[in-house]
């Protein structure tokens, strides 16, 4: 995978090893969040499904990708966190497969977004779970935020690309 090819040549594999092929957002906004359910951040889940809830009908995706990479704070298999979310944060939006957001074995799609996106001065790596990457309907990430920034605090931008 080139960091120069497009998002939409992008795939990635669901939690229940379901292969899930990024030309299927073509023309949606898609927010993409590495997750942990034992962070400090974990609440965030309740926030992202809100917005997840509230634009999803207008072609708003939200993908969570859950990495254990940040203080051991995802230590489930990709089951357990599904029934985690599912139960303590009623979350439907997709997660992928538990992967890597930074080092050697980083998933393709987090390499290409950090290719696209660099955080506060410069840095690339992702430095904490809940990082946000928003994605315009043409694959161009827009934005991209640090863990503290809450789900709610973005909904207005989420609004005017939809």
């Amino acid at each position: 995978m080139s960091e120069n090819a497009g998002f939409y040549s992008l795939k990635s594999e669901l939690g229940n090893g379901k292969p899930f092929d990024f030309a299927e957002l073509k023309g949606k906004v898609v927010l993409i969040v590495n997750v942990a359910s034992k962070c400090g951040f974990t609440p965030q889940y309740k926030g992202l499904q809100a917005l997840y809830e509230k634009y999803k009908d207008q072609g708003f995706v939200i993908l969570g990708f859950p990495c254990n990479q940040f203080g051991g704070q995802e230590p489930e298999d990709d089951s357990g966190i599904a029934t985690f979310c599912e139960r303590n944060h009623g979350v439907t939006f997709p997660l992928m497969k538990k992967s890597e957001v930074n080092g050697d074995h980083t998933n393709e799609v987090y390499k290409w977004l950090k290719s696209q996106k660099s955080g506060i001065l410069g840095l690339t790596r992702i430095k904490w779970n809940f990082e946000k990457f928003l994605i315009d309907k043409n694959g161009n990430v827009v934005n991209r935020w640090a863990s503290t920034t809450a789900p709610d605090a973005i909904d207005a931008e989420v609004a005017k690309l939809l």
